[in-house]
């Protein structure tokens, strides 16, 4: 039995803690406070940014797992590194190997081009820089031997428990209610939307196969369909006649002046605004992985939130 801990039980830590579980690993999910129960995982609070607190926990571990956020959004780039280096901290002291769930910020405007890891980082915003910089700082360290690293990447995320998402409850409880669903962008440009079941199995092909450090990986995802036909497939399936509003950069800067987090999404919004797909063929090549159907995984979220809704408000 091998001993993995994961920093981060929220979107994709908890759905990656439960595939770890039910694979029979000794499993160590860490988030701020210690709370949720995890069947077949011990749960332990602390600091990731404190390095004690990471080797502490880290002790024995085969592999780590990145899957923390900032707590606020527009503090991004000041709260997010520090978490980082605090896991990667620990991750070196068990000379276990750290995989990290990344985004795709660090790829910037692509022109509608698709996804591939090799493109070169075009950082266009403070964020964007961010993370960058943190995959530089992954890679040298893997490079110099310090410690194995593997990121995975994925696209905005849809499934059950991923309500705060570009695919999450702005669009799944409108359905099950028959309003409008709110979006960012053209909803007529394919977008390439990421799993959080996919994205999690695809975590675990990180941390349990010997070819996977040193590389950044696309994890498994479906066909990018347009958010449009991908909304109408749920509201169908809900029994709804489709309703869409999308929010262009005028509404997103006019709502930023009340809600400044919204300001934020105005730096990423290309993604939303020409087509954004993601090509995920090396994994698939070389792990034989494949992402789940998209209409499957689209009634599994579905059924999630139908399931978590009060009678009176579906």
């Amino acid at each position: 039995m091998s001993r993995h801990v994961v920093f981060g039980t929220g979107q994709v830590g908890h759905p990656l803690v439960t595939h770890l579980a039910a694979a029979g690993h000794d499993v160590i999910a860490v988030n701020r406070n210690g709370s949720g129960t995890f069947p077949g995982a011990r749960v332990v609070g602390g600091d990731a940014t404190d390095p004690q607190f990471t080797a502490d926990v880290c002790e024995g571990a085969d592999a780590v797992y990145f899957c923390l956020n900032a707590l606020n959004y527009e503090r991004w780039a000041e709260q997010f590194p520090p978490l980082q280096r605090g896991v990667l901290a620990g991750a070196r002291h068990a000379r276990a190997r750290l995989v990290v769930l990344d985004n795709l910020y660090s790829y910037g405007p692509t022109n509608g081009a698709p996804l591939v890891e090799t493109m070169a980082p075009n950082p266009t915003s403070t964020k964007s820089a961010t993370r960058a910089a943190m995959t530089e700082e992954l890679l040298a360290a893997d490079a110099a031997g310090d410690v194995e690293v593997a990121i995975g990447r994925a696209s905005d995320y849809f499934g059950p428990g991923a309500t705060r998402s570009a695919l999450g409850e702005t669009v799944f409880v409108p359905a099950l209610r028959g309003k409008t669903a709110q979006v960012m962008g053209d909803p007529d440009q394919p977008h390439s939307y990421s799993y959080t079941e996919d994205v999690a199995a695809g975590l675990v092909t990180l941390g349990t196969r010997p070819e996977a450090p040193g590389q950044i990986w696309h994890l498994p995802v479906d066909r990018a369909p347009t958010t449009r036909s991908l909304i109408t497939i749920v509201y169908t399936d809900a029994g709804m006649r489709p309703r869409l509003m999308a929010a262009g950069w005028l509404t997103l800067r006019a709502t930023g002046v009340a809600k400044p987090a919204m300001r934020e999404y105005l730096h990423t919004l290309y993604q939303f605004t020409d087509p954004w797909v993601v090509d995920d063929s090396k994994f698939r090549h070389a792990f034989g992985d494949t992402a789940t159907p998209l209409r499957g995984a689209l009634g599994d979220t579905l059924a999630w939130y139908r399931g978590r809704a009060p009678a009176h408000a579906v």
